[in-house]
């Protein structure tokens, strides 16, 4: 009889693929925790997100950072208070909905950014340094479609 491979319960490719990408992950999110640590404003990797988020969308309100970020709205509203006490990031009222805030960085806040920015990007080159700008093409081509793969609805 024919040895048959079953899907459901075995999946070793699947398992050292997410295990990798785990493992990526966790040197990288340790990698900057350490230069945060080391920093004397004492910032965190949600908090340099959130710095990230706001560079890229100035004006935006904590709602679309909940829409795209899919975190808990609780969790970013203390970050948010957070930055705002050490006056990173600045908030305004709207014009049109007097409810909404709209949040973006402070002079100050866009300086940290530019540095966590610079020093993100030392360890990213660092995570890397050996592969061809092919490879990483295909590294990233391989990526999104199991990004695509997650996102789809059976």
């Amino acid at each position: 009889m024919k040895n048959q491979v079953d899907k459901v319960n075995k999946s070793p490719d699947a398992d050292k693929v997410f295990e990798a990408i785990h493992t990526v992950m966790h040197l990288y999110r340790a990698g900057r925790s350490q230069v945060f640590r080391e920093d004397e404003r004492g910032i965190t990797h949600m908090e340099s997100r959130v710095l990230d988020y706001f560079a890229q969308h100035p004006d935006a309100t904590l709602s679309d950072l909940v829409a795209h970020s899919g975190r808990d709205k609780a969790q970013l509203t203390r970050l948010i208070r957070g930055l705002r006490d050490k006056a990173f990031l600045e908030a305004r009222e709207d014009a049109q909905d007097r409810r909404a805030v709209r949040l973006q960085l402070s002079k100050e806040g866009r300086a940290l950014q530019r540095q966590l920015k610079k020093t993100g990007s030392r360890i990213l080159e660092q995570a890397v340094e050996g592969l061809s700008e092919k490879q990483c093409s295909e590294l990233v081509a391989l990526l999104k479609i199991v990004q695509g793969n997650l996102k789809r609805e059976d």
